[in-house]
């Protein structure tokens, strides 16, 4: 599927590859994913959020996908967590209806403990997510502010960002305050992976 996969189970590894076949099935309709980067779709979209996966130290019931698009990563978190002991709960938030039918219709045809929230991320109640993520949403201060609503005190925010981080990160730090750890991305050099712990209004 990609360079360097991880050992998953053969059921897995199917559910990855039938994911692959959606995202070329429909992306033509709706745009799921740019047609240039669909030609790399292993690496450039399924690599990329696999590796969020291994992240989270802390036991994962809900996990809340905010702003999920075509499904990355929270459809491909969803597909790992088939393997995962109590097969944790996947959230997934998205506004516009067709990408959110195309979720509800993978996570059926694939069986995942996925749920699709058709809504605008502000509309959505409190979600009590352990770990949040967001791919390409918005800056690190609207994501904390999300993060503030909807994850659990002890939960964790996971926010892959590309080279420009530590602008975001400085404009993220003058409205709140927050544990921090970088992750190196292993798919982008210049990329890293932002994980938010205790976040909070600064002040």
């Amino acid at each position: 599927m990609w360079v360097g996969q991880p050992i998953v189970s053969r059921e897995t590894g199917q559910r990855l590859r039938s994911y692959a076949d959606l995202v070329e099935k429909w992306n033509p309709s709706i745009n799921l994913v740019s047609r240039q980067s669909l030609l790399n779709l292993g690496e450039r979209h399924f690599r990329d959020s696999a590796q969020l996966y291994a992240i989270p130290d802390v036991a994962v019931n809900r996990w809340v996908d905010l702003g999920s698009g075509g499904g990355f990563p929270g459809i491909v978190i969803a597909i790992l967590a088939t393997e995962t002991k109590g097969r944790p709960e996947v959230i997934l938030v998205e506004a516009d209806g067709r990408k959110a039918a195309f979720l509800r219709e993978v996570a059926r045809i694939l069986s995942l403990n996925a749920r699709v929230i058709h809504s605008r991320i502000e509309d959505v109640k409190p979600l009590g997510a352990d770990v949040i993520s967001a791919r390409a949403l918005a800056p690190l201060s609207q994501l904390c502010a999300f993060s503030a609503v909807h994850m659990r005190p002890d939960g964790i925010g996971i926010f892959p960002k590309g080279a420009q981080y530590q602008q975001e990160f400085g404009d993220a730090q003058r409205e709140w305050s927050f544990d921090a750890a970088i992750v190196p991305s292993v798919t982008d050099p210049e990329a890293s992976i932002l994980c938010l712990r205790n976040i909070r209004h600064a002040g």
